[in-house]
C-alpha cells in the first residue's frame, strides 16, 4: 500500500496572499485527513512565504495521521523539527532563490553532513528521508548516511511522461530496486498528479509514500478536495 501525504503549502500561499486566516490551514489539514489522506506534509522556508514555522507547531497536536516536515536542515529548521517531533523529516537541499525544490542531494559530497543531521533526528525517534534524484550513486550514497528512506524527486518523470515517453519511469524503477536492496524505504514527490500517478505507481516498486501538493490542490479547484483525494487513493491502491 502506498500512502498519500498531502502537502498543504499551497493552501498557506493562498492564505498569505490576503494576510488573514482564510483559508484556515489547520482546518484544511483536518479536513484532508477526514477525506482519507494518510499524512500531512509541510515545507517551511526561512522567508515563510507559504507555511510558517508557527503553522508546523500548531498542526502537530491536531493531526491524527503522519506528519512530515520537509526542508533544508539549517539550524532554524533543525530546531523546529526537534521541537515538533513529526513522524518524519525529509531533508531537501533548497536553493535560497528557488521558487520550489529543483534538485536532490549530492549524497556523496554531503555524506558526512547528512549523516550528522540524520543521527540527531533518529536519536529523537524521528524517521528520516533524503530528497534525491533517480541516480544509482545518489541512492547508494544515501544508504551510507543512515537515513531510513529516500524521496525520489519526480519532476523529470512528470516532464517525460507528459511528452509521451513510455520509459519515463525507467530510472525510478531501477533506483527503487536498488534502494530496497539497501534496506531503504521509498517515498516520491514533485509534479505527480492524477494524470501520471497510476503509471508511476505501476512502474515503481516498493513505494511507501507519495507527497503531493501543487497538483492536488490545483485539481481540487475543479473537482473539490474530497473527491480529488479519493481519486488519488483509488489510483494508489
Amino acid at each position: 500500500m502506498t500512502k498519500l501525504s498531502v502537502n498543504i503549502n499551497k493552501i498557506a500561499t493562498l492564505r498569505n496572499a490576503r494576510g488573514g486566516d482564510v483559508p484556515n490551514v489547520l482546518e484544511a489539514a483536518k479536513n484532508i485527513e477526514s477525506f482519507g489522506a494518510e499524512g500531512i506534509t509541510v515545507h517551511p522556508r526561512p522567508d515563510e512565504r507559504h507555511i510558517r514555522y508557527a503553522d508546523a507547531r500548531e498542526l502537530k497536536p491536531l493531526l491524527k495521521t503522519e506528519f512530515n516536515i520537509e526542508g533544508k536542515p539549517i539550524q532554524q529548521f533543525i530546531d523546529l523539527v526537534m521541537e515538533v517531533k513529526p513522524a518524519q523529516v525529509t531533508l531537501v537541499p533548497d536553493a535560497e532563490e528557488a521558487i520550489t525544490s529543483n534538485a536532490g542531494w549530492d549524497t556523496v559530497k554531503h555524506r558526512d553532513y547528512l549523516k550528522e543531521v540524520i543521527s540527531e533526528f533518529k536519536n529523537n525517534g524521528i524517521r528520516t528521508s533524503i530528497f534525491v534524484d533517480p541516480v544509482k550513486e545518489m541512492i547508494e550514497g544515501a544508504a551510507e548516511t543512515g537515513t531510513d528512506r529516500i524521496e525520489l524527486y519526480t519532476e523529470s518523470f512528470a516532464v517525460d511522461y507528459e511528452k509521451g515517453d513510455t520509459n519515463a519511469a525507467k530510472s525510478y524503477t531501477e533506483c527503487a530496486e536498488i534502494a530496497n536492496q539497501l534496506g531503504l524505504g521509498i517515498n516520491a514527490g514533485h509534479d505527480l498528479s492524477l494524470k501520471n500517478i497510476r503509471f508511476f505507481k505501476e512502474k515503481v516498486p516498493h513505494l511507501d509514500e507519495v507527497s503531493i501538493g501543487h497538483a492536488l490542490i490545483s485539481e481540487a479547484l475543479y473537482m473539490g478536495l474530497e473527491k480529488t483525494i479519493q481519486k488519488y487513493l483509488k489510483l494508489l491502491k
